[in-house]
């Protein structure tokens, strides 16, 4: 892959949206949640039985904004895609890894090695490496090829990294 920072992968583009669906999700999550702790007795988010599960999807949210603010190339679909640009989403991104600190505690940081590896050995391998969407229920090149086309009406004067070549304004 590129590594020239001025260069926008389908790959970078994807991180785009899944902030944004990871974002929704994450908050269609802790309202549903919040409604099965008040049906389960008014219990606290903390003690519902699969509260870590929040900290994942947090986790994952600020992983995927630290990723989009690394690329500066990225800086001017942010400014389109996320209301109030960049500085929105570094001010999400700081709120969201407070978040995060706050509620994990050393006991749910810790991992059982033998219950990794039984979960393992239960799927099998899974590499991931190539293509951030597997088993996500929708093929990368697919989405992104729908928003590469869009981008490129919307950004001309971009340079767009495919694997079959690299694409300019001037192609």
């Amino acid at each position: 892959m590129n590594q020239n920072p001025n260069v926008v992968t389908k790959e970078d583009l994807w991180y785009i949206d899944n902030y944004l669906v990871l974002r929704d999700y994450y908050d269609r999550t802790i309202s549903r949640i919040a409604a099965r702790c008040i049906r389960m007795g008014n219990i606290a988010l903390e003690e519902y039985p699969f509260y870590s599960y929040i900290l994942d999807v947090l986790e994952e949210i600020c992983e995927t904004g630290e990723y989009i603010l690394s690329k500066q190339a990225l800086y001017p679909y942010v400014e389109k895609k996320i209301a109030g640009g960049v500085a929105a989403l570094e001010e999400n991104l700081a709120l969201y890894q407070q978040e995060l600190e706050n509620n994990s505690s050393p006991e749910m940081v810790k991992q059982d090695p033998d219950e990794i590896a039984k979960m393992k050995d239960a799927l099998g391998d899974i590499d991931k490496s190539s293509d951030p969407t597997a088993g996500a229920g929708m093929n990368i090149d697919d989405l992104m090829e729908k928003l590469m086309e869009e981008n490129k009406k919307e950004n001309p004067d971009v340079v767009y990294d495919t694997p079959d070549k690299t694409e300019t304004k001037n192609d």
